[in-house]
């Protein structure tokens, strides 16, 4: 019990200190560079992020275990968009640009749906891996493409106005804090969960999605304090795109096999919360506080959907 709460605390005192400190470096990087916050956010939040769950997801799948991949990536997905959207909603408008709306949102549908395609039959092949990671790919060429083309409209092409290398050796740090302070975090809350004798379907279900989403969730937060409204979808985007093409290709190569077919509804589920979210957007250029409960509520419905599944 005692190290399952220090635990909890080490994770609940690091994480919003690092993440905080994120955001300012990736602003900064993001400036000097002469590319928009959405594509540091994508980049580094979306692949640092990422970067644990493809580890643990490509062992399990190596292993044999490829509905933990899909459990891993259907989970964070759901908690990406309900939760740390939702959260950062409710507290602050989230605005969208133009932009963003008609390219990086599409995007990200396009990647979850070719997802969605390819396990639509309860299984995962090698070949279907490889076709996941070449959309990757793609997908990477068209937002640096974008992003270029944002800021020379901008004429935000100026040389750098800091220096680059601190900056960028602060977000890497402070984004390996995060993932890292929210890992003991989840450790503690496993081991506090086991010990109270909480069902291990819901304990599964609910810290899976809501634990490999506190790095998003930390750093949606701190950005709608410092008013970095693009970072907060970048980091959105970004981890979402990762998870489906970059985890899901990963898995796919390393553990191909059957998945169990109470998949497809939690996969459905996550396709439809994809595009509600992106009408929820589009409405009006932002998410407001009333949308922001609306997602959280979607988040509810799934965890109260998932663990019988998964059960």
């Amino acid at each position: 019990m005692l190290i399952a709460v220090l635990l909890l605390l080490a994770g609940v005192a690091v994480l919003p200190f690092a993440a905080d400190r994120f955001v300012v470096a990736a602003t900064h990087i993001s400036r000097s560079l002469g590319v928009s916050p959405i594509l540091v956010g994508a980049l580094l939040v979306g692949f640092g992020t990422s970067l644990p769950e493809m580890v643990v997801s490509g062992l399990a799948a190596a292993r044999g275990e490829p509905d933990f991949a899909v459990a891993n990536i259907v989970g964070s997905n759901v908690a990406n968009l309900a939760l740390v959207l939702g959260g950062a909603a409710i507290i602050a408008p989230v605005l969208a640009h133009k932009e963003i709306i008609r390219r990086e949102g599409p995007l990200v549908l396009a990647a979850t749906i070719l997802y969605v395609g390819l396990l639509i039959d309860d299984r995962v092949q090698r070949w279907e891996g490889g076709v996941l990671l070449a959309a990757l790919v793609g997908a990477l060429y068209l937002l640096v493409r974008w992003s270029r083309m944002d800021m020379q409209q901008a004429d935000q092409l100026a040389a750098p106005s800091v220096a680059i290398r601190p900056e960028l050796t602060a977000a890497l740090l402070t984004m390996m804090a995060t993932v890292l302070a929210a890992t003991a975090l989840i450790e503690g809350a496993e081991r506090l969960a086991e010990e109270l004798e909480i069902k291990s379907a819901v304990i599964g279900v609910s810290l899976v999605a809501v634990g490999t989403s506190l790095p998003e969730l930390a750093t949606a937060l701190a950005a709608i304090r410092r008013r970095a409204g693009d970072l907060v979808l970048g980091n959105v985007l970004g981890s979402n795109l990762f998870n489906v093409l970059a985890v899901g290709g990963v898995a796919g190569l390393l553990g191909p096999g059957a998945i169990d077919p109470d998949f497809a509804i939690l996969l459905v589920i996550m396709l439809v919360l994809t595009a509600l979210t992106g009408f929820l957007v589009i409405s009006g250029n932002q998410l407001v506080r009333w949308e922001g409960f609306v997602l959280l509520a979607s988040f509810i419905g799934f965890i109260t959907v998932a663990a019988p599944a998964l059960a």
